[in-house]
Formats: C-alpha cells, structure tokens, sequence
C-alpha cells in the first residue's frame, strides 16, 4: 500500500525550524564545539605557535614513553554491573586530608604562561572553582602569593625541584607554607635535563625569540603573539635564571646529586603532606613508605625525561597490592580521558594528576579552556562510573578493569650484572 502523502502542516514546520543564537566569540565558538581533550588539542594546536605546543605535546628522545603510556590506558577492559543501577554519582575523594570534588587534579607543569598568557593563574582559579586541587611547578610564571590570591580557599599543592643552590629551594618551601599550601611534591625524576628533540628542532627557548622562522609561524597565529608582547614579561616567578633552552636551564639550576638526605631536610621544613613524585619502580616505592612520606606519585614526568621508563599505569597495580595501606598513592602520564581516571581509581590509586590536559585547554582558550576541560573530564567520569554501576568512587574495583598485556618481559627476574 502506498504511503499517503499530504502538504507539510506549518505548525508541525515551526517545531522543526529551531535556529540556535550565533556565536559571535570565536573562541568561545571552538570550545563549545569541542567534545573530548582531544578535540581541545587540535584547537590548541591551531593557536598557538610550534615552539610551545611542542614543549607541551612533546617527550623525550623517540616519545616511546609517552606513547605507551597513552597505549595502556586504551589497552584495557572495563566491566559493568549490570540492574545496579547508579542514578546519583558522587564523583568526590577523600585525599591528603581535604576533599577534592573530582578524582583528579592538575598536575605541575612549568611555563604555563608560555603557552597562552593567563597560565597559571587560569589553572588555579579554573581548580578552585571546579573545587579540585592545583600544583604549581617551581618552574611557574606566577608566584605562590599570586597563586594563593587566586585560589584563596581553594587546595594549593606546590612542586619542588631541589635546585643546586639549597638555600633557594628552602626559601620556596618557606614562602609555599606561609601561603597555605597543603602539600608539596618533592621531585626526583629530573636529576639531569631528558632529552626533548622536539625543542631542539624547534629552537625552542625561554623566552621565545622572533626569527624568520617563529615570525613565519606567528603569521596565522597573531592572537598568540599579541597577548605575548602587551602582557607583563615572561619569567619565572620562582627563579632568576631566564634565556636559553629547557635542558640550559635544567642544567644551571637543579642538582643531580639530590639524596636521602635532602628528602629528609625538606620533610623536616615543611608543616603539611608531603608526597615524593617520580617513583617508577615497586623498590623505590617501598623505600618512600619506608622514609614516612605521606604520598607518592607514580610518574614518568610524563615521558619527557627517561624514555622507555616504566609505565605508571602499568605499575599501579603492583604498587598498590605491596603497599597501598601504608600510604597515598597518586598516578600521572597519559591521561586524557575521564575513563583513564577511571580506570586509575578502580585499579586502587587515590588521586590522578592530568598535566597536558589542562594545558591544551589553557591554549585553546585561557581559563575558559581549562574550564571546559574539567568540564569535559568530569562528564567522561560520571557517564562511565553510570555505565560501570558505580555511584561513588569508592564502589570501583579492580573487578572493572583488565589490563591486557601489549608489552610483556621475556624474563621475570631482572638479569644479574657481572
């Protein structure tokens, strides 16, 4: 039988035809369009010059840590509870004596204002007001007391290289107390500067300088280099050694003979959490319980120092089964999704810090940027907590996650050195 056909009815054309208001902001525009982190990326990439979106995107020597750090998070398995029905998620944690709205934070990352001129104050208002908490690097473009007035009531945590000139690094500690900062992240995976090819080719320095081939690159990215030259001078806010590349500054500033002993003399200085960042081996992580601290980081820097270090999602679960009771165990490198957060705190880690995360959104559009990353993070974590049958964080377990081995060792035990 054939269909009837009749004239279109205008009442029924007038509840089809729903025009949206336009966008007259353009970057507002592209961040409404954006879905996943990803998504920020590209944006991120489209605005800001080679040099920074390279030191942000980029990793040591061939990025193979970076790459299968990424990998080990799309390498698992989740599985659901099924009539558990979670119409409520609590997505909040309990971490370091304070509370965090998100199983996440931001993790430390130098030159914030290098990528887009709002740097981090745009983190850390962007945190107090998602009521997660924010790091600030010793490599920071902004002061702790700016920090501080930014973020007033907010959780503030603060990283600290140990730099060659102790009596610099103490008066960090010092300053990160008197501003409230709740816990400091003792540093130990850059004893020397990785090597970061990508800055090289790029003649990546601090601050960036005009050649032939930055102003070539500027042309289409105009925006970036005018909030560069009319804001105040980049510098670093906790530091007096400015010009040259990432590795000259590395090597002129921190120490590589940092030890136990310093570890014992910043724990002895510093009021609240302390939490060493950079474990990479169930060993070590041992060793740090064993020296009290009140946390650790599992961390590769983000591949941007050892290549082919270990993987830190990958070393989660062992670390957690030899010590998970005796202290906080936090994870980082490769997160990009709000199912790898996920997928961290079913596995047993307390905390995930996302670093280039935030800074995509920060490049993509200033604090407004990394608002709608934590925006886009958070709604990843409650639809795939909804999906799991898990209405709070504290319901996910290992039972919702396989690991599937990509990369697996020839030999268990470690071959003896002669």
């Amino acid at each position: 039988m054939a269909m009837k056909r009749q004239l279109p009815k205008l009442s029924e054309l007038r509840e089809l035809m729903q025009f949206k208001k336009p966008e007259l902001d353009p970057v507002k525009r592209q961040l409404d369009k954006a879905l996943t982190v990803y998504d920020l990326r590209d944006i991120a990439k489209r605005r800001t010059p080679k040099g920074p979106f390279d030191y942000t995107d980029g990793a040591a020597e061939f990025e193979i840590s970076l790459a299968r750090a990424r990998q080990a998070f799309e390498d698992i398995e989740f599985r659901p509870d099924i009539l558990r029905p979670a119409t409520e998620i609590d997505t909040s944690v309990e971490i370091l004596g304070g509370s965090s709205a998100l199983p996440f934070g931001l993790a430390p990352t130098g030159f914030a204002r290098m990528m887009q001129t709002e740097g981090e104050i745009a983190g850390a208002g962007a945190a107090g007001a998602a009521g997660i908490p924010f790091s600030l690097s010793t490599l920071g473009t902004v002061s702790i007391e700016e920090v501080k007035s930014v973020n007033p009531s907010g959780r503030n945590w603060f990283q600290l290289y140990v730099m060659a000139d102790r009596e610099k690094s103490y008066s960090l500690v010092e300053r990160a107390a008197a501003a409230g900062f709740d816990t400091l992240y003792f540093t130990v995976d850059t004893p020397i500067a990785g090597n970061r090819m990508r800055d090289t080719r790029n003649g990546f320095s601090i601050p960036p300088q005009l050649t032939a081939k930055t102003i070539i690159d500027a042309i289409p990215r105009a925006s970036w280099w005018f909030n560069f030259l009319t804001t105040p001078q980049l510098e670093f806010a906790s530091l007096t050694n400015t010009g040259g590349t990432v590795s000259d500054l590395i090597g002129q500033t921190f120490d590589p003979t940092i030890s136990a002993e310093d570890l014992k003399i910043i724990r002895e200085m510093w009021p609240g959490n302390i939490v060493v960042k950079g474990i990479q081996t169930l060993a070590d992580a041992q060793r740090m319980v064993d020296a009290g601290v009140d946390g650790i980081v599992l961390s590769n820097h983000g591949g941007r120092q050892l290549d082919r270090a270990p993987i830190p999602f990958h070393l989660l679960p062992d670390v957690v089964r030899e010590v998970g009771g005796h202290t906080t165990i936090m994870v980082d490198t490769g997160v990009m999704n709000g199912a790898d957060v996920v997928a961290a705190q079913a596995l047993g880690a307390d905390f995930v810090l996302v670093g280039r995360a935030w800074l995509y959104g920060l490049m993509a559009g200033g604090r407004a940027g990394v608002d709608k990353m934590i925006e886009i993070m958070g709604s990843e974590i409650r639809r795939t907590m909804g999906l799991l049958g898990a209405s709070s964080v504290a319901e996910l377990s290992p039972d919702h996650v396989t690991q599937f081995a990509r990369l697996a060792p020839r030999n268990t035990a470690h071959a003896t050195k002669h």
